[in-house]
């Protein structure tokens, strides 16, 4: 929590409604939104199914196979994105009428991401006449190329960045393909699978080859799952796909694997929020395609009982929990190596390569991303994946383009790197483990041409300060109901100074404050996980303190009061 600094948003210049609360015109205005039509979130706001590139093709593609009654094999990516992906379209071309469809999960740890021969290989056993990707395959050359030599179609969809030259795929559909002139970029896996079942069933139902009820609306709420789970960033095309899916959750109209995983975070599916999506359902089924199998997630979301959803969400429950404890572990082991390192060189590397012989390696992104949130610069993450071979994750901050950097070091020293891929803020690498020394030195100084010791502060964005009465439960409630919040389009965040009159130690890792602010009112607030920072303040009674903090509606033994959730706390 140390070496951060609070910078307000500036606001822009709009025309929002009078009527609506001042507190949400502000708000509004610190994220962009110029005018009041851009806060309607209805499903007649979305950027039109056609307007997405190569749609038309696959559509076709997809409707050739369903005359010819073909086996068609659905090859998804082991991430929360993926496994909605996979059961958004396994499903809805099961409502559709298509003869036999099954799904595919490359096990990261044996086959590793994407559309790769081995995968392609496993999947023929089957006899496919179509294998179709969700959230992936846009740089399979060679998987694309093996599925041709098998006579196998390929359909790729995809939303991750491409390389500048596409594999020879029967179809390939991604908002993010060169030349592409769809305007929302941002879609997830899980939008683009949304786009072109709605863009195949309308087709079908023109044709008459589907007279039965099939709306894809239906599905939604996967669509919101894989959105926030993905990170991806909330423009206005993701926040009404967001909005619609939240809205079919609290209206009990989700899948019964999604309110089981909702029930199992112990959260009311009539009162979901994209937060619930994002800190407690997305990261159970990321943990299966972490330590396990995603298969075990992807049939959760398939389940139509409840009962054999509910077990399957225990047992993803479970893995989570176990991922929790590992990610703990090798977070305390790579501050460890960070302390280690300072008492060599105080400002540390701005280009951080942290490995260790024991790590897992479908826990290092979560520990890069933690590491990152402490030192504020590009952090990657390394695991053994064998004798011979590191797999790691990366993650930056703002301003450095991971997946550039990465480029930049293959273009430099073109022996290091084996393989890698991934956007601004995220991406994946494998890379030989003698290289490993070589490989950090290059890595360091890439980011140094990219940023400086200076640039090493943690920014938290706020969007100013609150009243004692605006500080209220129905304000809490009102910003709630405001979002859908998420990336690109944070949630709220409020800085103020307050009088420490009581804290206390609660549940061993978090620091509860009764506070009192410059006017006389009181409040409670709670810094979540504040103990596993060796660094933290030390807060006693009486002391003046800085805050900045999220609005919170606390719920307990039935009562609901507001709460300060701390984002950064300095002591004055």
């Amino acid at each position: 929590m140390l070496n951060r600094t609070i910078r307000r948003r500036s606001l822009v210049e709009g025309e929002l409604a009078g009527d609506l609360h001042p507190l949400l015109q502000r708000l509004y205005a610190g994220r962009g939104v110029r005018l009041a039509s851009e806060l309607d979130l209805g499903l007649n706001q979305l950027v039109p199914v056609g307007r997405l590139d190569g749609i038309a093709a696959a559509v076709e593609l997809l409707c050739a196979h369903f005359a010819r009654r073909s086996s068609i094999v659905v090859i998804g990516d082991f991430d929360a994105d993926g496994a909605t992906s996979t059961a958004l379209v396994v499903r809805q071309l099961r409502r559709l009428g298509f003869a036999s469809i099954d799904f595919l999960v490359p096990n990261r740890f044996q086959y590793g991401y994407g559309l790769t021969p081995e995968i392609v290989r496993l999947a023929a056993q089957s006899k496919p006449a179509l294998i179709v990707t969700v959230d992936n395959g846009v740089s399979s050359h060679a998987g694309v190329d093996e599925a041709r030599s098998l006579g196998i179609d390929t359909l790729i969809t995809d939303h991750h960045l491409a390389p500048p030259t596409l594999p020879n795929a029967t179809a390939l559909v991604n908002p993010n393909a060169p030349g592409n002139t769809f305007p929302s970029k941002a879609l997830a896996g899980v939008g683009v699978a949304f786009y072109l079942m709605a863009a195949l069933t309308r087709e079908m139902q023109s044709r008459g080859l589907h007279a039965g009820d099939a709306p894809v609306a239906d599905l939604l709420d996967l669509v919101a799952l894989g959105t926030v789970a993905d990170l991806v960033p909330l423009d206005r095309n993701n926040r009404v796909l967001v909005h619609q899916g939240l809205r079919r959750i609290r209206a009990g109209r989700c899948c019964a694997g999604i309110r089981a995983l909702i029930e199992a975070a112990n959260r009311v599916p009539s009162a979901a929020l994209a937060s619930d999506l994002g800190y407690q359902v997305g990261p159970r089924l990321n943990a299966a395609g972490r330590l396990d199998d995603m298969s075990i997630g992807i049939q959760c979301l398939l389940a139509d009982d409840i009962d054999s959803a509910r077990g399957l969400a225990a047992r993803l429950a479970q893995l989570n929990h176990d991922r929790r404890e590992l990610e703990l572990q090798m977070q305390q082991e790579a501050m460890l190596a960070i302390a280690d390192m300072r008492a060599e060189d105080p400002a540390l590397p701005l280009g951080l390569c942290l490995f260790d012989e024991t790590w897992h390696q479908g826990v290092v992104g979560l520990v890069a991303s933690r590491v990152k949130d402490r030192v504020h610069r590009p952090v990657i993450a390394l695991a053994r994946a064998d004798a011979t071979t590191l797999k790691g994750s990366a993650r930056s901050v703002d301003g450095v383009h991971i997946r550039d950097v990465l480029d930049a070091v293959t273009v430099r020293h073109p022996d290091l790197v084996e393989k890698f891929g991934g956007h601004a803020m995220a991406a994946g690498l494998t890379l030989r483990a003698a290289a490993l020394e070589e490989f950090r030195a290059a890595f360091d100084a890439e980011v140094r041409r990219w940023m400086t010791l200076e640039d090493a502060v943690g920014v938290v964005h706020s969007d100013g300060a609150l009243s004692g009465r605006e500080r209220t439960l129905d304000v809490a409630r009102l910003l709630q109901s405001a979002g859908p919040w998420g990336q690109a389009f944070p949630e709220p965040v409020f800085d103020d100074c307050f009088q420490v009159r009581a804290s206390r130690v609660v549940g061993e890792r978090h620091l509860k404050l009764d506070l009192q602010d410059g006017d006389g009112g009181l409040c409670e607030a709670i810094a979540f996980r504040h103990f596993d920072d060796a660094d933290a303040p030390e807060v006693q009674p009486d002391a003046r303190v800085e805050l900045a903090y999220r609005l919170d509606v606390n719920q307990y033994n039935g009562l609901e009061k507001v709460q300060l959730v701390v984002e950064y706390l300095r002591v004055l």
